[in-house]
């Protein structure tokens, strides 16, 4: 029980993290917080602690091909943000990370 809620502790912390950071000075920041391996490093640990070291590396590789679909939503919302609303805009780039994370994924099973 008390490692759910250190997980969750760590979530809520990214999330006062980047409200508090949206609102200064340096705004942009509040996009660096979000790449703080903090789910990576809990799914790191699990996957490390129950499994073989190759499948730790497995696990790294798929998250390393992973910053792919990431790409694509925040292209998206750079090159959408200009020409339609906040809602459109982070819709558009959702589906988009959804689409390529499932084009990934199908690829990913084939190899």
């Amino acid at each position: 029980m008390f490692a759910l809620a250190a997980k969750c502790t760590l979530g809520a912390a990214a999330v006062l993290i980047i409200s508090l950071l949206s609102r200064s000075r340096n705004f942009y920041i509040a996009g660096l917080v979000p790449l703080f391996p903090t789910f990576a490093l809990i799914a790191h640990y699990i996957v490390g602690s129950t499994r073989s070291m190759e499948d730790l590396r497995a696990t790294a590789l798929f998250g390393l091909v992973s910053l792919i679909p990431y790409a694509l939503y925040l292209l998206a919302v750079y090159l959408l943000c200009l020409r339609t609303s906040l809602a459109w805009t982070l819709s558009l780039a959702t589906l988009i990370w959804l689409l390529a994370a499932g084009v990934q994924l199908i690829v990913w099973q084939r190899l």
